[in-house]
């Protein structure tokens, strides 16, 4: 039995990744609630119509003529997944919970988990704009605590609880393993779990954390999402850009919108959240997309695919941005290739053809000489039609200029007109004796 002072909490999404404007409501639920009796709360929470930016952003309905996720099971260890929520009904298995509180991970006292799983696998209702990314996929809830910060609870270790929670995932037949929890130890146990889980095939998503540190100090490291094998999220806004929270290192693998996006509260309701916890089960969301629309492909195809895929930040891979953002229909649609370029087939090589270069020679002059033949008898032909056209004129002049009456003097006869010096030629004399 390890000993307590050697174990660290883990730090769930719900104190480290939401947002200020929704902890009075989560931290009041969770306060007034015992075992069992958040079942039916009072405030539900609002329902919010509107359309969440990330989906603007991300377009996940671009992927569902190829797939929506269905026949793909996705894990989220986390506070339980509220499955009577009208957007998760249907969607949501028994799962488990390691609290020892309840029946199963159906439960959820501070909304932590619903919102994941929300994010996720929501399907569309009437009048509301919200919905998951992969609305086709069973969410496997398995509850590892009961209320807002996991030291609250007084059972077994929060590390042993999370290692149980992996391999119980990786029992349930998952694809897809969410944890949008951490904390900032490299505990054996959870370690051996993610290694079972690696071995057994199966795509682990985790978020970075939100204890990015300002000053020139690092970033505590955040497990699991440090451990190999495992997809580190980051958080980004509505512009792009890292949530200031969210942490950097070489653990973040990929972004994802976590800023401010809306997301469904336990029993009807919504919320606006923030934080790595939530961009998490955006990368879970799209990998189930291509698990289901590939089904053969590894889970270590699926993280190359999710990286090679995602929309690259401003000056390639950082500690802060990872590859990139995700991208969902990039990563459905696209394919790789390991195999090494293929070179293109050498032209064959033509011996020239004198012959037919004295053939093509002679026919470029027969070209050149038809073209001056054509051109020389299209003019002949405009001459030869104005003529014929003056002929009549020419007659009834009997091909005569016109006469001018002029004297001797240059002065015009009656009738007549001054002549022009160039017309002095046809000047006729005037009668003798003048």
């Amino acid at each position: 039995m390890r000993s307590p002072t050697l174990l660290l909490a883990v730090a769930l999404g719900v104190l480290l990744t939401v947002a200020p404007s929704v902890l009075p409501v989560v931290a009041a639920a969770s306060a007034a609630a015992a075992p069992g009796s958040c079942r039916s709360p009072a405030d539900p929470g609002p329902v919010i119509p509107q359309i969440s930016w990330h989906q603007r952003w991300l377009a996940p309905e671009r992927s569902w003529p190829v797939t929506d996720g269905s026949g793909v099971r996705v894990a989220v260890i986390d506070s339980g997944v509220d499955d009577d929520h009208p957007q998760l009904s249907g969607q949501v298995a028994v799962g488990a919970d390691l609290t020892g509180v309840e029946a199963s991970g159906t439960v959820d006292c501070a909304s932590h988990g619903t919102a994941v799983a929300s994010l996720i696998a929501a399907t569309r209702v009437d009048g509301v704009g919200f919905h998951g990314i992969a609305p086709g996929v069973t969410i496997v809830p398995i509850r590892v605590t009961e209320r807002i910060q996991a030291r609250q609870d007084s059972s077994a270790s929060p590390a042993d609880r999370l290692a149980e929670a992996i391999d119980l995932a990786v029992a349930s037949d998952a694809k897809v393993i969410n944890m949008s929890l951490i904390m900032y130890r490299a505990d054996p146990a959870v370690r051996a779990a993610v290694e079972r889980a690696v071995r057994a095939d199966v795509v682990l998503v985790a978020a970075a954390g939100n204890s990015h540190q300002q000053g020139a100090s690092p970033d505590p490291t955040p497990y699991p999402a440090a451990f190999d094998g495992v997809i580190g999220v980051g958080a980004i806004d509505e512009n792009g850009v890292r949530l200031a929270d969210s942490q950097v290192g070489d653990y973040v693998d990929l972004v994802a919108p976590g800023g401010a996006v809306v997301a469904a509260t336990r029993v009807s309701g919504h919320q606006v959240v923030a934080g790595t916890s939530y961009a998490a089960p955006v990368v879970s969301a799209t990998a189930a997309l291509l698990r289901a629309a590939e089904p053969d492909l590894s889970a270590a195809d699926v993280a190359r695919r999710l990286t090679a895929t995602a929309d690259p930040a401003p000056g390639g891979r950082s500690a802060g941005y990872g590859h990139g953002v995700v991208n969902p229909y990039r990563a459905v649609t696209e394919r790789l290739t390991a195999g090494e370029p293929v070179a293109a087939p050498a032209l064959p090589t033509v011996a020239p053809d004198a012959a037919a270069a004295q053939r093509a020679a002679r026919w470029q002059r027969l070209t050149r000489t038809a073209v001056t033949v054509a051109a020389g008898t299209a003019l002949l032909i405009l001459l030869v039609a104005v003529t014929v056209a003056a002929l009549p004129g020419g007659r009834r002049r009997r091909w005569q200029p016109t006469r001018r009456m002029v004297d001797r003097s240059g002065a015009a006869s009656q009738g007549g007109t001054r002549t022009d010096p160039q017309e002095a030629y046809f000047v006729v004399p005037g009668p003798a004796g003048r």
